[in-house]
């Protein structure tokens, strides 16, 4: 297949490119570097079934190539970049959506989406299924996000309802590995960074807000699953073992081998106080749950950070 990634040089758009590649497809990789890294997609350049286009896809692309899939995964996903830029983020989500699904419309081709746990926002229901509309303040400072994306399914399935268009989305929950930037601001990043430098590992609030970790090699499992059946709904990918922070703290200490202290900080605005995905229609629709524990995740993760810091 000839397939079209946007946001191709981030941590979770890299990864798939490795796995397009390793299949034996053609990807096109698209990436404007504002969070992604042609690091992580450096060794790949020597392919000469991967080509590498810096451009911001919140302004249109023209190709020439044949595809058969257009997959948007690009976007300032962390919390340290969409509060920075909110701007380019609401660009990336809305301005970018609809220029790939363009692209997927003038070349007959399947879409996929990219999508967040954040739709949900605070979450009044746990855990999250894919029915339940979200708790989300559409003005306050994470806004720019979880409204990006809830804007992108909307025209994902304006699209699929008005120009026919073979949709799928995916609502990502918290996924670590690999390929994260050391400065993101996401939390196991934040965590493995801080107890490797010897620094205090930061938690904002008292630590017993929850979230569930899923190791990339999973989610990159369950959406090539995914693109191989016919279903246009939104899924949930994401691990459902929900952790509190305090308790991930203490693993990577453990882990890590750390003598850094914890420090606690504010809770930010609008912060979620539980996030889990209910992942019941991916299990039974894609034969997919995740595999590997969050500890050995995290072992995995902290022997990459080791290498680069």
């Amino acid at each position: 297949m000839n397939i079209l990634l946007t946001g191709g040089a981030g941590f979770i758009g890299s990864h798939l490119c490795r796995k397009f590649l390793e299949k034996g497809h053609s990807v096109i990789c698209v990436d404007n570097f504002i969070t992604g890294s042609k690091k992580n997609v450096e060794e790949l350049l020597a392919n000469s079934d991967f080509k590498l286009i810096e451009h911001d896809i919140a302004n249109p692309l023209y190709l020439g190539e044949n595809l058969d899939w257009v997959l948007h995964f690009a976007s300032l996903a962390s919390p340290k970049y969409y509060l920075g830029q909110p701007i380019k983020t609401l660009k990336s989500g809305l301005l970018g959506t609809h220029n790939c699904l363009g692209i997927a419309k003038a070349k007959k081709v399947k879409f996929f989406l990219a999508s967040t746990s954040e739709i949900y926002g605070d979450p009044l229901v746990h855990p999250q299924t894919e029915e339940y509309w979200g708790n989300v303040n559409t003005i306050g400072v994470r806004s720019c996000y979880d409204e990006s994306k809830r804007g992108a399914e909307a025209l994902t399935y304006a699209y699929m309802r008005q120009h026919n268009t073979n949709v799928r989305v995916a609502r990502i929950f918290n996924t670590y590995g690999p390929n994260m930037q050391i400065d993101d601001g996401r939390v196991v990043s934040n965590f493995i960074v801080q107890a490797l430098r010897g620094k205090y590992l930061t938690i904002y609030g008292d630590g017993r807000q929850t979230r569930s970790f899923c190791y990339v090699d999973d989610l990159v499992k369950g959406i090539l699953k995914m693109m191989g059946v016919d279903y246009k709904k939104p899924l949930n990918l994401g691990n459902s073992f929900e952790f509190t922070i305090i308790e991930l703290a203490d693993l990577v200490l453990k882990l890590t081998n750390s003598r850094s202290k914890i420090k606690n900080l504010p809770l930010p605005e609008d912060d979620p106080k539980q996030r889990s995905p209910d992942i019941s229609k991916a299990h039974k629709l894609l034969d997919w749950q995740p595999a590997i524990s969050l500890e050995e995740g995290l072992k995995r993760t902290i022997e990459y950070f080791r290498n680069i810091l």
